[in-house]
């Protein structure tokens, strides 16, 4: 250790009460974070890369500073999923100082483990007053049946108004219109089921007829437009 002349020539003062870290709540604990390895939690977080041209969500399940699960979800760029693809298999296994200063390749993903590990050593995490945490494959649950990401896709011009394209039950494919051409609901199709039905042995037809849904007052509706092509 290298001190400066000044602060060798200084008189020592006591530092006096030091009570060390707040605690912060931990699955249900108040815990003193001095090392990783105190840290557990199951936590979401949003990250941007620096033109703002893209976004990724990641889910981390932490016990005792080890990652043990991660979902990874993106939008943006083509080059976002094989860098949620590397990820995915980087993530697990190392502690969150690790992945803080691990090279996640894309600028998005980096910046949403930044906000992650901020969350966790703060004590935000969404585990914080679950005893014992979530378990291994809670990360899951955040994509509901059929595994697949929720999204929201919407499209809108000031001369033709808006196209719902995606909603998180699933594709658009009908905007339900009243008689003043206002929106009243949606049909869908759940692209997730789809592929389960069909996995299942229903052919494509069958199983398209059997993930179709529809919200609001579609029943009501004056006229059904497709939103890709109407």
């Amino acid at each position: 250790m290298i001190y400066t002349k000044e602060v060798e020539l200084m008189c020592p003062v006591h530092q006096g009460v030091h009570h060390g870290a707040a605690p912060i709540p931990e699955q249900a604990e108040w815990v003193k974070v001095k090392n990783v390895e105190d840290i557990s939690g199951l936590t979401h977080g949003v990250g941007w890369c620096a033109p703002q041209q893209g976004a990724c969500k990641i889910t981390l399940n932490v016990k005792e500073g080890i990652i043990q699960e991660c979902l990874v979800e993106t939008l943006g760029c083509s080059g976002m999923t094989h860098s949620a693809a590397m990820a995915s298999e980087i993530l697990p296994g190392l502690t969150v100082m690790e992945a803080l200063n691990t090279d996640l390749v894309c600028d998005a993903i980096n910046t949403a483990m930044r906000e992650l590990f901020l969350q966790i050593v703060y004590g935000r995490s969404q585990s914080a007053f679950s005893e014992d945490g979530l378990p291994i494959g809670a990360g899951l649950e955040d994509l509901g049946k059929g595994l697949r990401s929720q999204v929201g896709t919407m499209y809108g011009t000031l001369k033709k108004g808006p196209r719902y394209l995606e909603m998180a039950e699933g594709y658009v494919t009908g905007i339900a219109l009243d008689e003043d051409d206002e929106i009243i609901g949606y049909q869908y199709v759940n692209f997730g089921k789809m592929m389960d039905f069909m996995k299942n042995g229903d052919d494509a037809a069958t199983a398209y007829d059997k993930a179709k849904g529809q919200y609001g007052r579609v029943a009501d509706a004056v006229k059904i437009v497709d939103p890709r092509k109407e």
